[in-house]
């Protein structure tokens, strides 16, 4: 069985929405768009260089593929992430038809549920998420994240789509690597660690 693998940029106060630029994602009338473009450095580029260096496919939520497949097939920078997200096969996860004009593109749609669990059953490399924050909200409910890349940047927006909605399951988490970027961003990765145990800190 291969694992569900997600990388998300975040803020102080858990938002994902639009972090790459002004329109990326205006729903909610947000304002924000772009909120971690100043922060970029050596050492997270070096995450991103090994994460696309590994055997993977991609499994995104429509917005986000939208969002791709506009860009990617014709970028003239950024090699190293542009030519194995065309290369390798895109699983896109909408309720509605779609048209997909990205090479290897492979819709989900229906049971949108099962039809993950069977993805990730088969053999084959890793499923990584990017972006996608409806798709987490999904995965996290139904207990399919095997990894969470999680990129904490030292801004608040104050509202927008958070990467743990209203809603999310109480569970806890282990963390098995961290670092800091020079510019502030911690790059954590957890693993979920079952149901959230409780307790006191008092007498």
């Amino acid at each position: 069985m291969r694992k569900i693998i997600t990388t998300t940029f975040v803020t102080l106060d858990g938002v994902v929405q639009a972090p790459g630029g002004p329109k990326e994602d205006m729903s909610g009338n947000f304002a924000y768009g772009g909120w971690s473009a100043n922060y970029w450095d050596e050492m997270m580029g070096k995450i991103m260089s090994d994460f696309m260096n590994l055997p993977f496919e991609l499994l995104l939520g429509r917005r986000t593929y939208d969002i791709f497949a506009a860009y990617w097939p014709t970028a003239t920078t950024d090699s190293e992430v542009a030519q194995p997200f065309n290369k390798t096969k895109k699983h896109v996860v909408s309720h509605k038809p779609l048209s997909l004009s990205w090479k290897n593109s492979v819709l989900i749609t229906g049971d949108v549920v099962a039809e993950i669990k069977k993805l990730k059953a088969m053999d084959g490399p890793d499923l990584w998420v990017h972006g996608s924050s409806n798709l987490i909200q999904t995965l996290l409910k139904n207990d399919l994240i095997d990894r969470m890349h999680i990129w904490t940047f030292p801004v608040t927006v104050g509202g927008g789509k958070r990467l743990f909605a209203e809603g999310t399951k109480a569970e806890g988490f282990t963390a098995v690597d961290s670092k800091l970027s020079k510019t502030g961003v911690v790059v954590t990765t957890y693993e979920p660690a079952g149901p959230l145990k409780t307790g006191s800190m008092g007498e």
